[in-house]
């Protein structure tokens, strides 16, 4: 990676005080140089006093907004700050800091604009529910066949950005399903993208809120949202 890039790990958090700050001190033992962004979204718990504690700068939304709004939050605050990388970490302890360096080092070796840290590449140990399986599966193949090329984990949220990708996202993000419809909007704007394997740890606390009904009912909103994408203009 090259020397003083301005690193900023944006970690979207909505009522997770019991991992937060643990996500945070991880971040910093492994990024030390990076600075670490907490955007709690409209929190009722002690997200932002746990995140504020453990040495994070932290944004508080005045309420809920969704992962999107939270994540364009984030982006936003990297753009205006001059921040050159910009990465995405879940604020409930599924993603292993450590494995930022792979993002950062397929950042710069294949001159992409945005890594995504795929949990199906290789011999993948991550385990889930069938009907998650499927779901991901099929969004894979979707996708993969509207940009043009293999993307395994399409709903990953472990991802880092340059500074083209960061600019776009503060101006245009997807708010409902972003991981995936972020995809097509790359492709569209004609970003580059690639993945690199990364493990998948359980949550340091508290549980998803996807159940299988859910799951089903995501499913098919993505899939209408990213038909929707698709006819979308943008002036990037």
């Amino acid at each position: 990676m090259k020397n003083k890039q301005k690193i900023l790990v944006i970690i979207p958090a909505y009522n997770e005080e019991g991992s937060v700050g643990k996500v945070v001190e991880e971040v910093k033992q492994y990024l030390p140089g990076a600075d670490t962004l907490v955007v709690n979204d409209g929190s009722t718990d002690l997200t932002s006093e746990k995140a504020g504690a453990s040495g994070a700068i932290v944004l508080d939304l005045p309420f809920n907004l969704g992962i999107g709004g939270a994540m364009q939050a984030g982006y936003k605050f990297a753009f205006a700050k001059g921040y050159e990388i910009a990465i995405q970490v879940d604020g409930d302890g599924q993603h292993d800091p450590k494995e930022i360096a792979k993002l950062l080092k397929a950042l710069e070796e294949k001159e992409v604009d945005m890594v995504i840290g795929s949990r199906f590449i290789g011999d993948s140990e991550f385990k889930s529910s069938v009907v998650r399986r499927v779901g991901i599966s099929i969004f894979s193949r979707v996708i993969s066949l509207i940009v043009g090329q293999k993307i395994t984990d399409p709903t990953s949220g472990f991802r880092a950005a340059n500074r083209k990708a960061i600019q776009l996202f503060a101006f245009d993000y997807p708010q409902d399903y972003p991981e995936p419809e972020v995809l097509v909007l790359l492709h569209q704007c004609g970003l580059k993208v690639t993945e690199v394997q990364i493990g998948m740890s359980k949550r340091y606390a508290g549980e998803s809120s996807i159940t299988k009904l859910r799951s089903i009912y995501y499913m098919v909103k993505v899939l209408l949202a990213i038909f929707v994408d698709c006819f979308k203009k943008h002036s990037f």
